[in-house]
């Protein structure tokens, strides 16, 4: 998944579906010192199994001059849902996107994904 750089337009803002996809964009920083995202529709397949797992994922992050925009987001999270990749690989690779499109450095950047229970088991993987 590759972040795209800020633009003065949205290219999926104010456009149904995903035909619009353009990454992960982002605006001006209205004032904001920090900024949690939280979603729950975020699912891709065990590499192994090719089972399908649900995933919670909240990012935060503490903005400097960009804020992520949601639609953008949302249309990145679903991108996911038919590649095989570990929870902890996944958490990994979130961070760096979004801080790329951010312009932060990843440590300005957190991520929690709590894979949910398969087989019993619960995973978090927090970078």
């Amino acid at each position: 998944m590759v972040a795209t750089p800020r633009s003065s337009e949205f290219v999926a803002l104010g456009h149904p579906g995903s035909d619009h996809y353009a990454g992960l964009e982002c605006f001006a920083n209205p004032g904001v010192a920090a900024v949690e995202l939280t979603s729950d529709e975020l699912s891709a397949l065990c590499p192994i199994t090719a089972q399908p797992d649900l995933y919670r994922l909240t990012i935060a992050y503490r903005p400097q001059a960009l804020c992520l925009e949601s639609k953008s987001l949302k249309l990145y999270l679903a991108r996911y849902r038919n590649e095989g990749c570990f929870c902890e690989a996944l958490a990994v690779r979130i961070r760096g996107d979004v801080a790329s499109a951010l312009e932060l450095e990843p440590d300005r950047v957190s991520i929690s994904l709590e894979q949910k229970a398969r087989g019993g088991i619960t995973i978090t993987a927090r970078v």
